[in-house]
């Protein structure tokens, strides 16, 4: 809608119910293209759990925090490069082959890890899946949005983006599900085959953008999509205002003359509305990967193992409440985006997040100091040769260590608690005899984190930093980057900005774990306060508020030769 900004109410998903039980294609088309986004959220969360198998099947990858992380990242790799092509690809053959293409990529990917032999061939995967995410998850909101009315078109978008959260928290479910179960992470990944494959065969069925036919000068095709998803008394209007709307686009894209990519981006950086726009806009996606949410989402149950939880199942158990956190705060943010303001939504979560790393942070470093003492005695008693061998060194000089010397040894060693956790516990070589000895005497092997009795306040504040996330910085910025931007160039400044998130959110998943080792766990944390910290002070200084505002009024907004980020607008009126 051109004339001001469109956000899903509570009347959009009134129409959207009363549209839907008139016209049951609507929601098929909706439901069939959603998967994309479930697709999405589910890989988002899946590996999070899996990871904690794979690291017990693969010995390489549980002494390689640099696999680890590569394993888990290269499928934000697969998205970026997945973003690109399937701008290319919508543009160039439609919607609906590119969201075929995404499953098809996906389904592979989701086969190849389950049945993986080695590292590399999880990679392989991993990367195949990052693609179909990629595509996925630019081209299901943009086929919904072409091809529903647009009086529910923001219901039935919204719907996608709880979809995406709603994946990741079925992937908790998911992974708890198959915990007892042979070869736990090879069903855990596999599994996301089955809703690729869903949707691959009821897209088949499904007709193209109406919006993209009409572009192509299909128009008998595109007009007869239309009579399938709007009523009878509203088609011809709708049919005409879709008219107008692609030759306005048309006539846009030959004012702005040739040059490709290279010739929009200057133009678009010549304009100080865009250049405004773009330090909002980017900035706003930046922050939200570097405040650190996708440590948590990718990497929540380790995180869990960090604070004290050394079983697998209990530290996806305990992970689901995150998740679950996550999914109920993007409804919130629907409810209060339009009342309180995006700019102030955004400050109230990032004091919230600062506030919540500083107390992890806090907790990891209690952690730390208050960990179980290392016993050379505890550790005789599993045999000469099960001992960690720095740990030996160190007695024999008469050095002191706790579980967190022991964890962070070059060997990589294990600490086998005492059946009271609290207790000096044995400092374990890292092989699979002494994993099982450890567990035979109904003891917990720690190789993340240390036993400790502070472990319920870092969920807490885990919790916490999730609650402060989601309804503000987990779901306005994307809401900022529609608003900021001139039409004619919005398409090019949205590109940029999401290479910008997705570039940012493979920093912090290749990095998360080296940080945790070159830093501690406390010191890891820290840092994420301190650059969400800074993005506090960068947002305060650069992004506007628009609550409220027609595209034209932000444009005019940014071009003001005062203009302050911090300053209330008063917009002039028009005059034509």
């Amino acid at each position: 809608m051109e004339g001001g900004i469109h956000k899903a109410g509570s009347t959009e998903f009134r129409d959207l119910l009363y549209l839907t039980s008139k016209q049951p294609f609507i929601l098929r088309l909706a439901f069939s293209a959603g998967i994309g986004g479930l697709l999405f959220g589910y890989d988002t969360g899946v590996i999070s759990g899996a990871l904690l198998y794979i690291r017990d099947d693969f010995e390489e990858i549980e002494k390689s925090t640099v696999l680890q992380e590569t394993i888990v990242s290269m499928a934000v790799a697969g998205a970026i490069v997945g973003a690109g092509a399937g701008g290319w690809m919508n543009d160039r053959f439609g919607r609906r082959p590119s969201i075929l293409l995404a499953d098809l990529l996906f389904l592979t990917g989701a086969i190849i890890m389950s049945v993986a032999p080695a590292p590399w061939i999880i990679i392989v995967g991993r990367v195949l899946v990052g693609l179909g995410v990629g595509m996925a998850s630019m081209t299901s909101p943009l086929y919904i949005s072409e091809a529903s009315p647009a009086r529910i078109r923001g219901a039935l978008v919204s719907t996608n983006g709880m979809l995406i959260t709603g994946g990741q928290f079925l992937s908790y479910l998911i992974n708890l599900a198959f915990t007892k179960v042979r070869g736990t992470w090879r069903w855990m990944l596999g599994v996301a085959g089955l809703p690729a494959l869903l949707q691959f065969v009821l897209m088949l069925s499904l007709p193209e953008s109406p919006r993209w036919l009409y572009r192509k000068d299909r128009k008998r095709e595109a007009e007869g999509i239309m009579r399938r998803v709007y009523p009878p008394e509203e088609v011809d209007a709708e049919i005409q205002a879709l008219r107008a709307s692609v030759e306005a686009d048309m006539a846009e894209e030959r004012a702005l003359g040739g040059g490709g990519l290279a010739g929009t981006l200057r133009k678009a950086f010549g304009s100080v509305v865009v250049r405004r726009g773009l330090a909002a806009g980017v900035l706003c996606q930046v922050a939200q990967q570097l405040v650190g949410i996708n440590t948590v989402m990718y990497y929540s149950p380790t995180i869990v193992q960090l604070a004290g939880f050394a079983s697998n199942s209990t530290a996806l158990a305990l992970s689901l409440i995150t998740s679950g956190l996550n999914a109920a705060g993007s409804v919130v943010s629907m409810f209060f985006v339009d009342k309180v303001g995006r700019r102030r939504l955004m400050l109230l979560s990032l004091a919230g997040i600062v506030t919540c790393l500083a107390l992890l942070s806090g907790v990891f470093f209690a952690v730390d100091s208050h960990a179980p003492a290392a016993s050379e005695a505890e550790a005789a008693t599993f045999g000469p040769n099960a001992t960690c061998p720095e740990f030996s060194h160190a007695a024999a000089a008469g050095e002191r260590w706790t579980c967190t010397q022991c964890l962070r040894a070059p060997s990589d060693c294990g600490f086998c608690a005492n059946t009271d956790k609290l207790l000096p516990g044995s400092c374990l070589a890292p092989t699979e005899a002494t994993r099982r000895l450890c567990r035979a005497g109904q003891r917990e092997w720690y190789t993340m984190g240390c036993p400790s009795s502070f472990g319920w306040l870092a969920l807490l504040a885990l919790g916490a930093y999730i609650v402060s996330y989601s309804p503000g910085m987990g779901s306005v910025p994307w809401l900022i980057n529609s608003e900021v931007y001139p039409l004619r160039f919005r398409g090019v400044c949205g590109g940029v900005a999401a290479v910008a998130n997705w570039t940012s959110n493979l920093v912090v998943t290749q990095t998360f774990l080296s940080l945790t080792q070159a830093l501690g766990t406390p010191g890891t944390f820290l840092l994420f306060c301190g650059v969400s910290a800074g993005s506090f002070v960068l947002l305060f200084l650069l992004v506007p508020e628009t609550k409220g505002m027609q595209f034209e009024e932000v444009e005019q907004m940014l071009g003001s030769k005062d203009y302050r980020a911090w300053k209330k607008f008063n917009p002039k009126p028009q005059h034509s």
